[in-house]
Parts: C-alpha cells; sequence; structure tokens
C-alpha cells in the first residue's frame, strides 16, 4: 500500500493506513469504527494531538481555543463550516488550552484563537485571531500539500 495515508483516528488514538483514492469514502477506523475525514470537528486530549502531529499524512488544523473567550467561541461556527467544506481533504480538530495549558506552552501559543496546520509530522504553517470560514479554507489550501 505504498499510496497510503497515515492518519490518526482522533477519537481512539489509533494509527490507520487509508489509500489516498478511498479517501472520499468515507474510511473509516480499523480500530473503533469512527469515520476518520468526515467533517466534523473533534476535540483532542494532547497524547491525541502528539501522535497525529507526529504521524498524519493528512493535514490537520488545530483550533487552539478556550471556553472564556468570546473571539474563541465566535469563530466556532465558521471553524465547523470549514472543516464541512474542506472535508476529505484534510481534518479540523480542537483543544482546550484551559483544560490542557501545557500544551499551549509546548507550541508557543500567546494569544487565542490559534490556527496550527499539521502535516507530515511537522508544523508547516499558523494564524492567529478570528477568521471567517473561507479564509480558514483559503489558509489550509494555500499552506498545506492536499
Amino acid at each position: 500500500m505504498s499510496n497510503a495515508l497515515k492518519m490518526t483516528c482522533l477519537e481512539c488514538s489509533a494509527v490507520n493506513r487509508v489509500p489516498k483514492d478511498k479517501l472520499s469514502a468515507g474510511p473509516k477506523c480499523g480500530t473503533c469504527g469512527t469515520k476518520l475525514n468526515d467533517g466534523k470537528v473533534r476535540q483532542l486530549d494532547p497524547a491525541t494531538l502528539a501522535k497525529a502531529q507526529r504521524n498524519d499524512d493528512t493535514p490537520l488544523l488545530v483550533d487552539f481555543w478556550a471556553p472564556w473567550c468570546g473571539p474563541c467561541r465566535m469563530m466556532a461556527p465558521a471553524f465547523e463550516q470549514a472543516a464541512r467544506s474542506i472535508a476529505p481533504n484534510a481534518r479540523f480538530a480542537k483543544i482546550n488550552t484551559e483544560d490542557h495549558p501545557n500544551v499551549s506552552r509546548k507550541f508557543g501559543i500567546r494569544g487565542i484563537p490559534a490556527l496550527v496546520l499539521f502535516q507530515g509530522g511537522k508544523e508547516i504553517a499558523r494564524q492567529a485571531g478570528a477568521v471567517p470560514a473561507p479564509a480558514i479554507e483559503q489558509f489550509v489550501r494555500s499552506k498545506a500539500r492536499l
């Protein structure tokens, strides 16, 4: 399966191999059965984020946010809209910086909301501040290898 992409299940953290030509067919996790790229935004814990960030070939856009942050809450519907629009080519997730402050420190998050794009085991781009759905989509399309 040389044309396979690695995708970490954002629900159970299992690493899956998915043929590139099957991405639009709605692949599911081989361990828990969750759809891997259905356009839904997933809440992450630090361990799942680390595993996905390290292993995934598919672009993963992570929103670093907090429940008390007005701009974060204001941007949430736009983030969900962009996730639905760009699937299955990229996946979107969120990490609560209030619940996981060490992750914020690790990635040097100084202000929220902050969008960080990962692909191929590394951070490839970052965007600060609340932005509308079209700008989020354009950010991912311009920075990631889709």
